[in-house]
């Protein structure tokens, strides 16, 4: 279980450092949603929505993952940017796809 959420997040990483989302975005079902903590255009929701989000304005900033909890098809990972900061990225998984995928980010310090 745990795998698939290291996974999505090497692939996060891979698509912030050569701009090919591709990896990434093809574990995303096709009705999946994306939403993300102060994203006024948030939720995204389908692979086609959640593809144009990440072309329009790319994310700048990988991520470490710190801990992962999985649960039947949820997973919770949390997660270090690189650029500082923390968050928690939640995973629902659908037949090997992502389902939905909320990421929050915590208060600064």
């Amino acid at each position: 279980m745990t795998e698939r959420v290291l996974t999505q997040c090497r692939l996060f990483n891979e698509g912030v450092r050569t701009g090919d989302w591709a990896g990434y975005l093809d574990r995303f079902g096709d009705t999946a949603t994306l939403r993300i903590e102060g994203d006024p255009a948030s939720p995204y929701v389908g692979r086609d929505a959640i593809a144009a989000a990440y072309s329009a304005a790319p994310p700048d900033d990988t991520l470490s993952v710190t801990s992962v909890d999985s649960t039947g098809d949820e997973d919770v990972a949390r997660v270090a940017w690189s650029a500082g900061g923390a968050g928690t990225l939640r995973v629902r998984w659908s037949a090997g796809r992502i389902a939905e995928l909320t990421a929050s980010f915590d208060a600064p310090a």
